[in-house]
């Protein structure tokens, strides 16, 4: 369904000047569907503007990210996607989905207005989940020329797990399960050593809603699971996106709990998975490594987001702007 705007701008919660507008998206399965476009304006505009797409168990916050685009001149968006953050209502499950394609209403919609505010290039930037969802959709759209590059922070290309869970294991559980009990949970959870290393409370130095992020996720559901596993399917099979694509990734990956090495490594994801499957999104595909990043390489240590944020406005000046 194609989503549409309420009227009202309000305030975000991100304060000013940041500004935040519903999209109606009409019913699912579970009642009403709202997603939510969260924007800033650059003070001196270039023509251009970024679209940002978080991940599972994520919102947008990362004011950071939004300074250093408006900075160079890029408007900001952001779009909190159905049942994420801002825009997960009483009645819904948290994060779920039953196939990625969900989600194209609300990334239709806010290029649409995107483009309608008249911009001219338009950046699709993805973490994670956000990152999966940003290259199936921009090959699926890639003969209207709606977007003019893509950055991927993180992508989940493939499941951190052995070969056995993720290749036999995932296909009973998000076949057969996924479709007969979409809702029904499964023995897969995220640990909490990747919430413990970013929120303040604990190992990390950023501030945001555990409601809307809570440190060991929301509980994956066989329908989600079964939703995941297709759209990897598909990208694994090779994608045709005919705009520039930045993957980055971490350095490395950690598996366990908490522990100082945590600090400097990709603790959700497997990074080599990235590697492999980044050359088959399509014509022109960079990859770069940033050494003790975390899955979200945008909030790792200073001094390494510092790195990743150069390599971004190298590859923008180059390819992009």
């Amino acid at each position: 369904m194609t989503g549409r705007y309420r009227p009202s701008v309000d305030i975000d919660v991100l304060g000013e000047p940041y500004q935040r507008q519903t999209i109606e998206l009409g019913k699912d399965d579970e009642g009403p569907v709202v997603a939510t476009l969260v924007r800033r304006r650059a003070e001196a505009p270039a023509g251009r503007a970024v679209l940002y797409v978080h991940g599972f168990v994520d919102y947008f916050f990362q004011t950071h990210l939004a300074d250093f685009y408006t900075e160079r001149g890029w408007h900001f968006y952001a779009v909190d996607l159905r049942k994420h953050g801002r825009s997960l209502l009483e009645h819904q499950t948290p994060n779920f989905c039953h196939d990625i394609t969900d989600y194209y209403p609300e990334v239709d919609e806010a290029v649409r207005q995107i483009r309608e505010d008249g911009h001219e290039t338009v950046l699709l930037n993805g973490h994670s989940t956000g990152g999966l969802l940003a290259a199936l959709w921009a090959h699926d759209h890639r003969d209207a020329s709606l977007v003019d590059a893509l950055f991927l922070n993180s992508p989940f290309f493939d499941l951190n797990a052995p070969w056995l869970l993720r290749r036999p294991g995932a296909a009973a559980i998000g076949g057969g399960l996924g479709r007969a009990r979409p809702y029904r949970v499964i023995p897969f959870a995220l640990p909490g050593t990747y919430g413990s290393s970013l929120h303040s409370d604990h190992h990390g130095e950023w501030s945001y809603d555990l409601a809307w992020k809570p440190l060991v996720g929301f509980p994956i559901r066989a329908g989600w699971l079964r939703a995941i596993r297709s759209a990897q399917r598909r990208l694994q099979a090779g994608l045709d996106i005919p705009v520039p694509v930045l993957v980055a990734r971490s350095g490395a990956s950690y598996r366990g709990r908490w522990s100082p090495a945590a600090m400097s490594a990709d603790a959700v994801l497997d990074v080599a998975h990235m590697s492999r499957w980044a050359p088959g999104l399509g014509r022109h595909v960079t990859l770069v490594r940033i050494d003790g990043g975390l899955h979200d390489l945008m909030l790792s240590a200073e001094p390494v987001r510092k790195r990743m944020l150069t390599e971004l406005d190298r590859w923008l000046t180059a390819y992009v702007a």
